[in-house]
């Protein structure tokens, strides 16, 4: 089994600047493009932390019937974009995946992790101290090109595609 992480998945997002900057010609291709790589990745038995925004616009039914192709069982952390009824649809109708909240802590192989949509500082800056006394926060939200954009305000790893 692994552990992988993600964010912003925004399917259904209509809007060019988003499908075209990830190298798509339309929608549908960014839908179909991200669902064949993250099952090409990811096993039915591993395991996903989805940091936020999973659907943007787009009709709930058709998200939900996206988000059921999805290999691995899915921990999903809420974003800006992940409304109320998204949220209910995400606990109730799609498989494998459970909703843990806004934020959540996890511990790995004695190292610190702090799960969140958006970049949060989560050190002192006690960059003295060996990295399994820190913690780390892995999120999304900023759809920046460089996954170490917010690095020198803290430990803050971008894992958005």
């Amino acid at each position: 089994m692994m552990i992988y992480f993600t964010s912003d998945l925004h399917l259904l997002h209509s809007q060019p600047f988003i499908y075209e900057t990830r190298g798509f010609s339309s929608v549908e291709a960014m839908n179909k493009g991200l669902i064949e790589k993250f099952n090409i990745m990811v096993d039915k038995d591993d395991e996903v932390y989805i940091l936020g925004d999973l659907i943007v616009g787009g009709d709930l039914d058709e998200g939900v019937k996206l988000l059921n192709r999805l290999n691995g069982h899915k921990y999903v952390i809420a974003g800006n974009h992940d409304t109320q009824n998204r949220i209910e649809a995400y606990i109730t109708r799609v498989n494998n995946m459970e909703f843990v909240g806004w934020g959540m802590p996890l511990r790995y192989k004695k190292y610190n992790f702090f799960l969140s949509h958006y970049p949060t500082l989560t050190e002192n800056f006690d960059k003295d101290k060996p990295l399994k006394q820190q913690i780390v926060n892995l999120c999304g939200h900023s759809h920046c090109p460089n996954k170490f954009y917010d690095m020198g305000k803290g430990l803050i790893y971008h894992v958005e595609p």
